[in-house]
Formats: structure tokens, C-alpha cells, sequence
């Protein structure tokens, strides 16, 4: 196996060495004694000992070369890992309107705000998705990017803990939403890109219609699962009163079903209807199934260094030069 280099810049030095040590070796030394005449030199063959003198040369430009081979740090590939990963993105779009505070949905017998389970659902569903990216868009009247696309899944939870009702202007903009999230995708290599819409009303803002939203994520491949939140009929609302009591007024929110399920449609996803916690539980779970796509990638990596082998030979070589230069190669001061 041909051995590969930890840092193969170094030997870049190599060529520029080599010049350097030619350019050395033609400068001539001015002689130690001075001759009137060289013709009596001349009529003496050149001994071994001349025709070899490049020899020192040579070993000292192959030691630093052998240096320079061992500094690049040369190793054999012993053994490689595959790992296996989802690699999906998703982006979780939520929508923060007013309706989300209605409290229809019960944990362990109590009330809890229809935002307050989602974004607790949401965390376990965030804690499942390891190995992929993911980021979250809200939208009431319009959408708003909470966190881009990330693998940092604690700082995404930090930004999820964050959301609350009232943090953008009251209204239902569902077309902004996939919008923003569209917008998170794009640039996108990811095999599998989705986008988890969660809303519990009617678009009635924005700029965008959903539909053609929807479409604009059919164009690019983007599946869309949409999930319809809330029960229906008359809810209780928290209302505070003068006091700062909290007491219930009943009210009532539509849903646009057939919207929701026209966009699930339209994308190749799934629309799902989350009446109370156990079903929005099982929702994020089953989307959870459905969206596993497993690719390999390369893991760890096991070398063994070689660069002893050259600093060894760069050493030989330098002691057969040192006795060279000392004793055959010996020159006169």
C-alpha cells in the first residue's frame, strides 16, 4: 500500500532544497594554493578520488531530503471504520399564534397551553435526530428564523425553551412559514430535506398563499408533514384579569384541514391530526420512523507512523558522509 502523508506541504520544500544545495555545489572555492601554471596538473589523470568528490554532495542532499520526507509525516493506513448516519434535514416549523395558548391539551390531569406540549414533544423529537441537522422557524403574522440548520442540538433546545406566545404579532401567516423554511433548505445537500409544520388555525396573513408555497418545495423535492393541533369545537382560554388571576373564557378556533392535507399531499409527506397529547406524541414518533435515511460515512482512521524508517536512513546516511569527509574525501585547509 502506498504510504500517505499526514503533512504533505512539506515536501513542496524538496525541489526548492535540491536547487539550493546544485546552486552551492557550483560555486567554486578558491583554491588553497596558487599555481603559476596548470599544465603540469594537467598531464596527471584525474584519480577516483576527484571523479567522486560529488559523493558527499549527494549523501548530504539525500539526508535532508530523508528529513524533510520524515517531517511531512509518512503513514500506512491500518484500519477504517464506517459509520452509519440518517443524514436528514429537517426544519420544525411552529406557529406561535395567540390560539396557541388555549388550553385543551392535559398532562397528568392538568391543563397545558397547546404551545407548552408542542415545544415539550418537539424535545424529545429534537433528542431522537442524533445525527441529523435541524432548525426551527416560528410564524404568526410572519415567520422568524429561531435557529438555522445545525447538528449543536443543545443550543437549538435553548432557542425551542425561548419560544412563547406573543413573540410575533398575533395572526396565522402558514405560507410565510414554509417560505422561511424553504429558505433554510435550499442550499441543502442533505438526501432527505423535510419540513415538520405544526399549526392549530386558518392562514389569514402574509403574502404568500400556502399552496403556492407547497409547491415551490414539491419543485425543489422538499416533503412537507403538516400537523393540525388542537381539539375542535369550544376550548378554554387563560385570560388574566385585573389581578393577575388567571381564569378561562371559552373560545373557539378554526382549522384548515383541508389545506394542511393539500400541502402533505402535494409534497409527499403526511398530514396528521394532534386533538390531544398522546396523538401529537405518536405523531413525532411515527414521523420519527418514516424518516431514516442511512448513509455511510468513513470514521475513525488507524495509521501507522513511518517517518522512523527515514529519520533512520537520513542518520546512516549522514554517518557514511561524516566518514567520507574524514577520511577518503579529506581535504587540505
Amino acid at each position: 500500500m502506498i504510504p500517505e502523508f499526514k503533512t504533505p506541504l512539506v515536501l513542496i520544500l524538496i525541489p526548492l532544497l535540491l536547487a539550493a544545495l546544485w546552486y552551492m555545489s557550483k560555486r567554486q572555492e578558491e583554491a588553497s594554493f596558487r599555481f603559476s601554471s596548470l599544465s603540469l596538473m594537467n598531464q596527471v589523470g584525474a584519480t577516483w578520488r576527484v571523479r567522486w568528490s560529488f559523493l558527499p554532495w549527494v549523501l548530504r542532499a539525500l539526508v535532508l531530503v530523508l528529513l524533510l520526507v520524515a517531517l511531512a509525516g509518512p503513514r500506512k493506513l491500518l484500519a477504517q471504520s464506517k459509520l452509519t448516519s440518517d443524514g436528514i434535514d429537517i426544519v420544525l416549523a411552529l406557529d406561535v399564534s395567540g390560539s396557541m395558548a388555549a388550553e385543551d391539551y392535559q398532562v397528568n390531569g392538568l391543563r397545558v397551553s397547546r404551545l407548552g406540549i408542542i415545544k415539550s414533544t418537539v424535545e424529545d423529537f429534537i433528542k431522537q435526530r442524533n445525527d441529523d441537522r435541524l432548525a426551527l422557524i416560528v410564524f404568526g403574522s410572519q415567520a422568524y428564523t429561531v435557529c438555522p440548520l445545525t447538528t449543536d442540538h443543545q443550543w437549538l433546545l435553548q432557542n425551542l425553551r425561548q419560544v412563547r406566545v406573543g413573540l410575533i404579532e398575533d395572526a396565522t401567516a402558514i405560507g410565510s412559514g414554509i417560505a422561511t423554511s424553504l429558505l433554510r433548505l435550499k442550499k441543502s445537500k442533505a438526501k432527505s430535506r423535510i419540513i415538520v409544520l405544526l399549526t392549530d388555525g386558518v392562514n389569514n396573513s402574509g403574502k404568500i398563499d400556502p399552496l403556492t408555497a407547497a409547491k415551490t418545495a414539491q419543485a425543489l423535492g422538499i416533503k412537507i408533514y403538516t400537523i393540525g393541533a388542537g381539539t375542535t369545537g369550544i376550548v378554554p382560554f387563560p385570560v388574566m384579569d385585573e389581578f393577575g388571576n388567571k381564569h378561562y373564557e371559552q373560545a373557539q378556533f378554526d382549522l384548515d384541514e383541508d389545506t394542511l392535507k393539500k400541502i402533505a399531499d402535494m409534497t409527499g409527506g403526511q398530514y396528521f391530526r394532534a386533538a390531544d397529547t398522546e396523538s401529537l406524541r405518536q405523531i413525532y414518533t411515527q414521523i420519527d420512523k418514516l424518516e431514516k435515511t442511512k448513509i455511510e460515512e468513513n470514521g475513525y482512521k488507524q495509521y501507522e507512523p513511518l517517518f522512523w524508517y527515514f529519520v533512520a536512513a537520513a542518520l546512516g546516511l549522514l554517518a557514511l558522509e561524516i566518514i567520507l569527509i574524514n577520511t577518503v574525501f579529506l581535504k587540505i585547509p
